[in-house]
Parts: C-alpha cells; structure tokens; sequence
C-alpha cells in the first residue's frame, strides 16, 4: 500500500469512522482502523461489532495511489497524531515487517499493524429496495426522541429507539416508562413493507452526528441489523431483539384538561423553580391550575421555596393539582420550537401530553409523580 494524501481529506475519514472504536474492547484488533486501498480509492473501516463504520475517499480525492494494500492500525493514536500534523500531504506506504508508515517534509510517524487475518469479516450489504430519507429530517427526529430512551440495561428494548413504517407513515418512539417522545411524519414514497425495528439509542446517536445537513439516506433493514448509507458513509448497527411495548395506549384520544401556554414563558418559569430542586431524589415540581391561573411551587429543605404563577388558556376552564419531574418537563420542553403549545391532562395520575397547536408530529408524554 501507497498513496499520497491531503491531510485535512484523511482526518475527515478517520474522524468520522473512529466513532466505531472502542477503548473497553478485549479484542486488541478491533481497536485498529482498517486501511484498504483499492484502484477506485481508499476504504476505511471501524467496528466494535456492534456499530461498523465505513467512508470511502474516492481516487480523486488522493495525490497518487502507487500501490494498492490492505493494513489495520491502532484507531486512536493515529488519529491523535495526524490531527497534530501540519496541514500538508500524508505519504503512507505499509512495509514488509508489519509496519506502516505517515510521512510529511518534517516527520516520519511508523506504526505496528494487526494481522488482517484477525480482523472480521464485514459484509455491508444492501437491499434491492431501500428506504429512502431526508438526512436534515431524520436528524431532527433522532434528536426529538432518543433523550427519552433508558439508561437502565434491566430492560434493553427501552434502551433504543423504536422506528416503525407503515405505508408512508414513519413514526420514531422513545420511552424509559416514566416519559415517552413520538414523532410521526409522512414519507415521500408509500412501502409495501411494515417495519418494525429497534435501534440501540448509542448506535443511532453516533450516527447522526456524522449526517451532514441536505443529503439522502439509504436505510436497508436485516433481520438483526440495520446500514445505513450515504454518499460516502456506510454506518451499520444491530438491532434489539423482542417486541418494543405498544406505546398508542399511553395516549389519550379526548382530555379533561386543555391548557394553552406560552412555551418560552413557561420554560423559562420552570427553570427558575428546578433551581431549587436540584437533589436527584426531589427533582419534582408542583403545578396548581385554577382557571386561567398556572402557579409553580418547589421546595428544598435546605434551600427554600419557591412560587410563580402566570396566566394561561385554559380551554376548560377547571383546576387541578399535579406534580412531575422538573427535568423531564424541561427535556421534553427543549423539542418544541413554537411560540405556544398545548398541556393535555385527564387528572392528577394520568399520563401529561405535550403537543403542538394544529400538529400532531411531535408528542410528548410525562408520568405525574405522587408527593404525598
């Protein structure tokens, strides 16, 4: 193997494909990224096993390929020390003593190499008919709904995200079982197939932080993975295995409660309170809705109490008395972008939703906790 190559173009690849390295890995080759060249250009290659990611450099996006060649190098340290480079060309050439070395007009870096008999054997395969989405819209909806996954491993489904598609219907759900984020939205294009899978929260985030804004995505769907595909990405994951709980139940058709707020307002009035329900265990906040009178009441022992009241619309003009966490109300808060939003509750121990005005795409639900 040898080529010569900018260095900001080798960075771009390397950065993006060592999110699939993992330092707690007791399989010393997977902690290399796999460097594959071909006549048509530079494959890279990371996986843990559970995540593997692939960016190809096109030929002509490199100075020169003089020979082709296969070599797996330790991820992190490489990509520590070409960051550290100078900005100019990389000549990399491997040797015949299991050595590869990154030269420029100052430095001369070589490393040791696995043996690419160690290394797996990935297959990155595809489907004849994938589904096709906007990368900006994905994005956005991975955003709005992985906060809400659990961290407790007691029950892994909880710990991804549900992704479902029913003829043009796409709905992405989240939920630990004290909140839940939804968001439905319509697709382009009507699939014969039902979809029904879900993604572990960890792979699906490390994903989309690799997704450049206006390009489209390739999504082929396995029986126990998922890949993804991009103009010159390919991110592969597993998928979690069982059946993700029926979530349509957890939300009400018809509401008691009707509540019009002013998002920012109540936001910001929220926020204010929480400061003083800083202890994990006490993270609660008491809301009291008397007419079109919201008052916010929190207290710490060794802090204080607090009360805000502001005006609302209330749609149905009765009172009620309900505590939840302050920290999901804030995240869940956070997903919305509208000047105001609807408080939808059937009483104290029903679920609270939180939607838009006129827009079913987003919802959002909190479990109301008990304080006496």
């Amino acid at each position: 193997m040898k080529l010569l190559i900018e260095k900001n173009i080798l960075i771009e690849g390397l950065s993006s494909v060592s999110r699939a390295l993992s330092t707690r890995n007791i399989i010393p080759v997977l902690n290399g990224i796999k460097f594959d060249l071909k006549k048509d250009g530079l494959y890279l290659t990371a996986t843990d096993n559970d995540i593997t990611i692939q960016y190809f450099i096109e030929k002509k996006r490199i100075n020169s390929i003089e020979e082709t060649g296969c070599s797996i190098i330790y991820g992190k340290s490489l990509l520590d020390i070409i960051r550290r480079l100078p900005d100019s060309n990389i000549l990399i050439e491997n040797f015949e003593n299991n050595e590869v070395s990154f030269k420029t007009e100052s430095s001369n870096y070589n490393f040791n190499c696995f043996s690419e008999e160690d290394y797996p054997n990935i297959n990155l395969e595809e489907i004849k008919t994938p589904i096709i989405l906007d990368s900006t819209k994905f994005k956005e909806v991975i955003n709005k709904t992985s906060f809400a996954c659990s961290m407790q491993e007691s029950r892994p489904l909880l710990t991804g995200v549900n992704i479902k598609i029913q003829g043009d219907l796409f709905e992405c759900v989240a939920t630990d079982s004290y909140r839940l984020s939804k968001v439905s939205l319509n697709l382009n294009k009507v699939y014969s197939e039902n979809i029904n899978i879900v993604i572990p929260a960890r792979n699906i985030n490390e994903f989309v932080k690799i997704i450049n804004d206006d390009e489209e995505i390739e999504m082929h769907i396995f029986s126990n993975k998922i890949i993804f595909k991009l103009k010159n990405l390919i991110f592969q994951s597993s998928l979690l295995n069982g059946n993700y709980p029926n979530t349509d139940n957890s939300i009400a058709k018809e509401f008691k409660y009707i509540v019009k707020v002013d998002l920012k307002n109540f936001y910001n009035t929220l926020d204010r309170a929480s400061l003083l329900t800083q202890s994990k265990d006490k993270n609660i906040i008491d809301v009291e809705l008397n007419n079109n009178d919201l008052i916010i009441r929190a207290s710490s022992i060794d802090i204080g109490k607090v009360e805000e009241r502001f005006i609302v619309d209330n749609e149905t003009n009765n009172s009620l008395r309900i505590s939840f966490s302050a920290k999901y109300m804030l995240d869940a808060l956070k997903m919305f972008n509208k000047e105001y939003i609807y408080i939808l509750m059937n009483g104290e121990i029903n679920p609270i939703i939180l939607k838009e005005i006129d827009n079913n795409e987003l919802i959002e639900l909190i479990l109301p906790m008990k304080t006496y």
